[in-house]
């Protein structure tokens, strides 16, 4: 296997311009559904993955950037509280996230596998996919994402979403090599473009905005009401951080929960996230499609994420770049949100399906069942809301129901027999 470890740095710099690539379709796509900066996103995403690469020791190649799982608490969040105090309360997440890096540090990752095994993670995981459904299906109507506000004309913008989504889906499934990893470039170039020739783009903000700017940083302000509705939010995240530190694992054949440690990388994480939120931006997550990339280019060299974080800072200062992005038809970016939403929640499908979680045990198919549906229907209780509530409620149930063993599915205990 070549070893990229001793590359020259222009060959790092532009294995770096290629992750960044990868990962840039979901990076912006979450501002622009939130209403955040992109510009921000860029910065805070560069921002943080250097700071985890620094908490971390440069020993895994990962890249950190906007969180998927946030989108609907963001978004019910902003309609509440507005924006400076979700900011405030994605930072007490990020300070969460820094908690359970020292409760793992002091008493290793048993608790963590006892309060989150397949049958918790997974419900939350499917939730908040299909929660996101409804907003992609408005976007790709040509409605805002609350469904109040009619942007486009229902039949064009139906056009427009379905044929950005069949351009994704296709490039996804029959594109070689790097081109398999950035379908959702493709369906935001050929749906901009098509929505270019049905006169939906705008591009007075391109000509009106400075080559070179400032990215539109926002302070945090605090309330205990935004704080407390955000700190479960953390929960899913954090779930998925796990499931993507074992996965680039296994790709460069390294156990990165052992070295650095769990404790390490969701130190970083936090850090991260507590970073955005002090400066306008989404929270921080490890990102798969870039886990993708590094296993097809069998680059695993750290510094090129390095690399890609240097890139995506130094985009962040270009002002047209931004106010291009914020120019992208609700419907382009509905089509896509399609695909993504679903493909969320099928990763909490599969979670189940790993690790052959018996739903027909009563324990399992009442955690599962009330947790769709307190997160589906955004069931209130009070502080708590949606995907927030039905993370506690997973956690709890599993704790009190009996049947521990269950909770884990076959596959671990025939592991543990073995």
């Amino acid at each position: 296997m070549q070893d990229h470890n001793n590359d020259p740095v222009w060959k790092q710099a532009i294995a770096g311009s290629q992750m960044l690539l990868v990962a840039f379709g979901a990076l912006v796509l979450m501002p622009l559904i939130t209403g955040l900066d992109p510009n921000v996103a860029l910065f805070t995403a560069g921002l943080g993955t250097l700071i985890f690469h620094i908490v971390t020791g440069g020993q895994i190649p990962i890249f950190l950037a906007s969180s998927f799982a946030c989108i609907a608490p963001v978004l019910a969040s902003k309609g509440r509280f507005g924006l400076e105090e979700t900011l405030g309360g994605l930072m007490a997440a990020g300070i969460l996230y820094i908690i359970l890096s020292g409760a793992i540090r002091l008493r290793g990752t048993g608790f963590i596998t006892r309060l989150l095994p397949p049958v918790v993670i997974a419900p939350v995981i499917m939730t908040i996919g299909l929660g996101l459904a409804p907003v992609a299906v408005f976007m790709a109507t040509g409605k805002t994402g609350d469904g109040q506000t009619q942007l486009v004309p229902y039949n064009t913008a139906i056009w427009i979403a379905m044929i950005s989504l069949a351009v994704t889906i296709i490039m996804s499934v029959w594109a070689k090599g790097i081109f398999r990893l950035i379908p959702i470039m493709f369906g935001v170039l050929v749906g901009y473009l098509l929505s270019a020739i049905m006169g939906i783009v705008d591009t007075t903000p391109i000509q009106q905005a400075e080559w070179l700017a400032m990215p539109n940083f926002v302070a945090p302000a605090f309330s205990w009401g935004a704080i407390l509705f955000m700190i479960p939010v953390a929960i899913a995240p954090a779930i998925e951080h796990i499931g993507d530190v074992l996965a680039i694992g296994n790709v460069t054949r390294k156990n990165y929960l052992e070295k650095p440690g769990l404790h390490r990388t969701l130190l970083g994480d936090g850090l991260a996230t507590s970073a955005a939120s002090l400066l306008g931006g989404p929270p921080n997550t490890t990102y798969s499609e870039v886990t993708g990339a590094v296993m097809l280019t069998k680059n695993f060299n750290p510094k090129v994420m390095w690399w890609a974080a240097v890139v995506a800072i130094v985009l962040a200062f270009v002002g047209k770049f931004g106010a291009a992005l914020q120019t992208i038809p609700v419907p382009v970016m509905g089509g896509i949100l399609c695909l993504l939403f679903g493909s969320i929640a099928v990763v909490g499908l599969n979670t189940l399906i790993r690790h052959q979680v018996d739903l027909s045990q009563s324990r399992n198919l009442v955690i599962v069942g009330v947790t769709l549906v307190f997160g589906i229907g955004n069931m209130a209780l009070g502080q708590l809301e949606g995907i927030a509530l039905c993370a506690v409620v997973a956690i709890i149930l599993n704790l009190i129901l009996p049947g521990e063993r269950e909770a884990w599915g076959k596959r671990i205990h025939e592991h543990e027999s073995s």
